[in-house]
């Protein structure tokens, strides 16, 4: 199956399965999608994230485990793609956004990596807005 942008299609099943309280979600394997995971974990927005590989498929598979509250509140209220491959939104140090007040964060692509945007505004870093989490 050919994705024309992978990371909406993973910020989708996030969502999807988000919204029916399932315990896990399986994604295409990427490099990027393994940073999005990564820091998804750390801001606290999933318990956990593996490789799963599968030998009837040709590709691996991340395997993230969703977060809920105590009396199934979902810790993910919502996702947005920003910058997508038709139009691509690039911010500077000084213009990096605020999600929800600071409530959420925002996925930067850097030249050092994959950053939120509180990492990228104490580096010192702009880049490529990815996406929103809140």
């Amino acid at each position: 199956m050919y994705v024309t942008d992978p990371i909406a299609d993973m910020l989708a099943r996030i969502r999807n399965a988000n919204m029916v309280f399932h315990e896990s979600v399986d994604v295409p394997s990427s490099k990027i999608k393994m940073e999005i995971a990564r820091i998804l974990k750390e801001a606290g927005y999933i318990k956990n994230y593996k490789v799963v590989s599968d030998p009837k498929k040709p590709y691996s598979s991340i395997r993230l485990f969703l977060s809920y509250g105590p009396s199934r509140e979902r810790v993910i209220q919502g996702l947005r793609r920003i910058s997508k491959p038709g139009r691509r939104i690039y911010v500077g140090h000084a213009d990096l956004p605020k999600v929800m007040g600071g409530l959420g964060i925002a996925v930067i692509s850097t030249s050092k990596g994959l950053k939120t945007d509180t990492e990228a505004t104490q580096l010192g870093l702009g880049g490529e807005v990815l996406c929103y989490v809140w």
